[in-house]
């Protein structure tokens, strides 16, 4: 019996999938526990249309990435941080700080895509790096300035 997977299978399959059980593990655990559809034609034509839309949607959110990371390749990011002299700042510059500073500027990026990998705590010139999703990174630069 043919079923399409509502969710994953060990040793079936991943969700969506069309795949080809018995039918006495389809009647039995499979349609019970709402883990599969039988595969009619109503149901593969649903399934279709879900991964074109789940396709496009990836897609568009490629193009996205990919356009958000080649504005932040060209973008210096200027950051105030409160210092105590001598180029030294009170704490360090955290992602939160870059993200909020990133939002200021019309850019919506979350802290945890935002990778700092030391420390910044000092005046100047540093460059972090972004995750944008789908393999996609980009450098930022920031011009950490004193208060």
């Amino acid at each position: 019996m043919k079923v399409i997977l509502l969710q994953d299978v060990r040793g079936q399959g991943k969700k969506g999938q069309l795949v080809e059980v018995s039918d006495g593990f389809a009647r039995n655990f499979l349609f019970p526990r709402k883990m599969a559809l039988e595969a009619t034609a109503d149901n593969v034509n649903t399934m279709k249309m879900n991964n074109k839309a789940k396709q496009e949607k990836e897609q568009r959110q490629r193009e996205e990435a990919a356009a958000l990371a080649s504005k932040l390749r060209d973008m210096t990011l200027v950051l105030y941080a409160k210092g105590g002299g001598a180029g030294r700042l009170f704490g360090s510059v955290t992602s939160q700080e870059v993200s909020d500073a990133l939002k200021e500027q019309g850019y919506e990026l979350d802290k945890r895509r935002i990778l700092i990998e030391e420390p910044i705590k000092t005046v100047g010139l540093y460059t972090v790096k972004c995750k944008l999703g789908y393999e996609i990174n980009a450098p930022l630069k920031l011009d950490v300035r004193e208060k």
